[in-house]
């Protein structure tokens, strides 16, 4: 990663908060017009009626459009997977898995291609693992380009972005980052990851007691949680999420930790979300606790915690459903189908 050409500083991503764009409400007034006018009762397609009208809204069109999905998926290595046991894997499958992903071998490349959709994959400076959530982490340099390297995942032309990430430990980093933003036991925000027995969640849940008490003077903001706990794959995801809101381009989020860095910016300010959607809901308990918070309601439940952006993936056909209902149906005045009874017809 180069910082002269991909560095965001927390300044800028503050300043960025300021000036973020809102839905486009003429596309939007639009959208929910033509939900009136269609064959079919008003609200009978339920949430897809909102969908197609949240897309409508952001991408500032009426009839929106859904042929360009890409899913972005960045990878970081963890110090904490290489300095304690806190997943059923080790550390090494990061880069094992992202060759994988590569080869064309993995859940998401399967998935990607099932929803015609292009995936990306991002390697955040596999060779330089975070530490073990430092007092005075060294790694602070390279978290500054992870934000503009997750910008450049947003381009002209993308219809819908599909976030996820791949990281051993990083679910401990999302615990400990939501535990630093949202409070809590720590215990509330456990869960076992990759698949770690009893013993290791509570060596788990012991470490990420840790690293909060030895940071506790820093974690008052949340870019410094996002700092002292976090990682390079979820601060790429930070800043993907900016590049496309200010872009207005919409999102889906993944599981636990996808949604975990996103949280980063809910707390900076409630309204960087609202271009977002959860995907799924994972089955690690502290996404459930973060989506209340977030006030989100996920696409889907099938009790998934792969990450990989694997449910943000699955998610795409949900919204081209809404989006091919929204354009393609006819209006009671082109199929010639009576519409709702006016009132003087039932009151006759």
């Amino acid at each position: 990663m180069t910082e002269s050409k991909t560095s965001v500083t927390f300044d800028e991503i503050r300043k960025i908060l300021t000036h973020l764009p809102d839905a486009n409400s003429e596309a939007e007034s639009a959208a929910r017009a033509r939900q009136q006018h269609l064959t079919k009762p008003p609200g009978s397609l339920g949430r897809l009626e909102d969908l197609a009208i949240w897309m409508a809204a952001w991408q500032g069109r009426a009839e929106p459009e859904l042929t360009r999905p890409r899913v972005a998926v960045f990878a970081a290595n963890h110090g904490v997977a290489f300095n304690h046991k806190v997943s059923a894997y080790p550390a090494e499958v990061t880069a094992q898995m992202v060759q994988n992903f590569l080869n064309h071998g993995a859940a998401v490349n399967q998935i990607s291609d099932s929803v015609d959709a292009q995936l990306r994959v991002y390697e955040m400076a596999l060779e330089h693992p975070t530490n073990a959530f430092p007092p005075a982490p060294p790694w602070r340099r390279r978290l500054r380009p992870s934000h503009g390297h997750g910008m450049m995942a947003v381009d002209e032309g993308v219809h819908l972005l599909a976030l996820g990430e791949m990281g051993i430990g990083n679910t401990t980093s999302a615990s400990a980052l939501c535990c630093a933003l949202f409070g809590g036991k720590v215990t509330d925000w456990v869960g076992a990851g990759t698949g770690i027995d009893q013993e290791g969640r509570r060596r788990k849940i012991q470490v990420i007691e840790a690293g909060l008490a030895s940071n506790a003077d820093d974690l008052a903001d949340p870019l410094s949680c996002l700092r002292r706990l976090g990682g390079y794959e979820l601060a790429a995801i930070v800043g993907a999420i900016l590049a496309a809101r200010m872009a207005r381009i919409p999102v889906l989020l993944d599981g636990f930790v996808c949604t975990a860095a996103a949280a980063t910016l809910h707390r900076l300010s409630p309204h960087s979300l609202d271009h977002c959607l959860v995907a799924h809901r994972s089955v690690e308990p502290g996404h459930s606790r973060l989506i209340e918070i977030l006030g989100k309601t996920p696409l889907f439940d099938f009790s998934m915690r792969l990450g990989e952006a694997s449910g943000a993936a699955l998610a795409i056909p949900i919204l081209r459903a809404a989006v091919a209902c929204h354009n393609g149906m006819a209006t009671f005045e082109q199929a010639g189908v009576s519409g709702p009874a006016d009132e003087s017809r039932e009151t006759a």
